[in-house]
């Protein structure tokens, strides 16, 4: 673990480095001349991107991870969606801003006094952000609350989410129905989502959703689902009185299956199971009212408090979980004294903090997660902040292996080189930045950023699930970022 001092001085002492000043646009040298045969049969990276034949358009930058010299680039200065390679810039964000040592905390607090088993009062719900907040924690809470003897309560279930904005949707130029992008509030359950599942039963068929985690399956009201007789399309979605109500094309669901649907109302949804849970105990709540804060005199009953904010980076890193990625950055913003009043307000301030810190100029997010395509970064921009990270940075320690893989997709087992880094893939986007260590040692720090934005802005929202061409042009960028990287640990090693 590093410190929260540690990280700031590796952004801090990049001002030092004067290599990423004006850089070319297609490579540091009109020609490279690597000494011996071997190394003059390594193709040039501008034949690796020509033979992809991508479409769209190609940006990278190479340099030294511990001097910042720039070592080769292609494109540089060109702007393009980072995808899901903007989670990294959200790491050191809410590193900067929180620390890794941060903690959310949820509450179950008491207006009023308890006792022989009665709260004369209201019980509060109290959220801080968790973004990985689950039914079976909720489910301990609620038995931890039991055994202080609660059986009754007088008053209603107050639900205060409003440690964060409520948010509809990460991105509504996605499908209604994809789980990745769900709503955002200052309660957040099993990441705002709801498990949709379905068997052909008598020639008919069974539904259920519910709040699953590992060990339980409480079932929701919250969300709805009808099946009708059509062939498009697969889903729609609607809110009525405050319920998610959804409908699904008989036709696409075979004999069985399920999928894990978007929550809209996170705090009602939350309340929902923690009355389910809650009665399970013996613990009896009638009626929900959803308020900003506790009042001043209220008393915590229990409080579960998260794992430190590093660890939670660290499994969204390996799992791009958007919902998380969003929350550290809201919670980022406002621990800088703004109250972002969406996604897009909070995501120009870590615009401009990224400038600030890491000296990244034309970065634009519009969100904290990469979902929305229309966030743009240069490759020369992230280069600059993985060098102002640091080669052994907290950054680098949590990004993800990347597993080198040979022309025909077998793991290489002793590669010329180890790789960390953070991928990015939305429908005809393909990103990848990191770091890179040479057998010699050298520590190079990597972004090659592939988008044929075109082709992507084309797509209807139902086609951007899977469009056709969409995998095939992930695994061509996927194989043409693997051969950069070997070139370069070749070339620069």
């Amino acid at each position: 673990m590093y410190s929260r001092r540690a990280f700031l001085t590796g952004v801090a002492g990049f001002a030092a480095v004067p290599a990423f000043s004006a850089p070319p646009e297609t490579s540091l040298r009109p020609t490279v001349r690597p000494e011996g045969l071997f190394r003059r049969a390594v193709p040039s990276a501008a034949d690796l991107v020509d033979r992809a034949a991508l479409g769209g358009r190609v940006g990278f930058a190479v340099a030294d991870a511990a001097t910042g010299q720039i070592l080769e680039v292609f494109h540089p200065l060109l702007p393009l969606p980072p995808a899901s390679v903007a989670k990294a810039v959200t790491c050191a964000y809410g590193l900067d801003r929180l620390g890794p040592g941060y903690r959310f905390r949820t509450r179950i607090m008491a207006d009023g006094p308890m006792a022989d088993g009665r709260l004369d009062g209201d019980l509060w719900l109290v959220g801080s952000g968790d973004p990985v907040f689950d039914t079976d924690t909720l489910a301990a809470m609620a038995a931890e609350l039991a055994g202080l003897g609660l059986r009754e309560v007088t008053g209603r279930l107050m639900v205060a989410e409003d440690a964060l904005p409520q948010i509809f949707q990460i991105d509504p130029q996605q499908p209604a129905h994809v789980g990745y992008n769900p709503a955002i509030s200052g309660l957040n359950l099993n990441f705002n989502r709801v498990h949709f599942e379905w068997a052909r039963q008598a020639g008919d068929y069974n539904v259920s959703l519910d709040a699953r985690s590992d060990a339980l399956r409480p079932a929701v009201q919250i969300a709805r689902m009808r099946i009708e007789d059509r062939a498009d399309p697969i889903y729609t979605y609607d809110q009525i009185d405050g319920r998610d109500h959804w409908t699904v094309a008989r036709s696409a669901l075979g004999d069985d299956g399920a999928r894990w649907l978007p929550v809209r109302r996170p705090g009602a949804y939350v309340a929902e199971v923690f009355e389910i849970l809650a009665r399970a105990n013996g613990v009896r709540v009638q009626g929900v009212h959803l308020a900003p804060t506790p009042p001043e005199g209220a008393t915590v009953l229990v409080e579960h408090v998260s794992d430190p904010l590093e660890d939670i980076l660290r499994g969204m890193m390996r799992w791009s979980t958007n919902l998380t990625a969003e929350v550290v950055g809201l919670m980022a913003t406002q621990a800088g004294g703004v109250r972002p009043a969406d996604l897009r307000a909070s995501a120009d301030q870590m615009s401009v903090w990224m400038q600030d810190r890491l000296g990244a100029r034309h970065a634009q997010f519009v969100d904290h997660s990469g979902l929305g395509d229309q966030s743009r970064i240069r490759a020369h921009d992230m280069v600059q902040a993985l060098v102002a990270a640091g080669p052994n940075g907290m950054l680098r320690g949590l990004m993800r292996d990347i597993p080198i893989l040979d022309a025909r997709g077998n793991r290489v087992e002793a590669p010329s080189v180890s790789v960390v880094a953070k991928t990015g893939t939305l429908n005809f986007v393909s990103s990848l930045a990191g770091y890179a260590r040479t057998r010699t040692g050298r520590d190079l720090a990597f972004a090659i950023f592939c988008g044929d934005v075109e082709r992507r802005a084309a797509l209807s929202v139902a086609e951007r699930e899977r469009p056709n061409g969409g995998r095939d042009y992930s695994a061509r960028a996927r194989r043409l970022q693997q051969q950069l990287i070997d070139r370069w640990a070749l070339m620069y090693g």
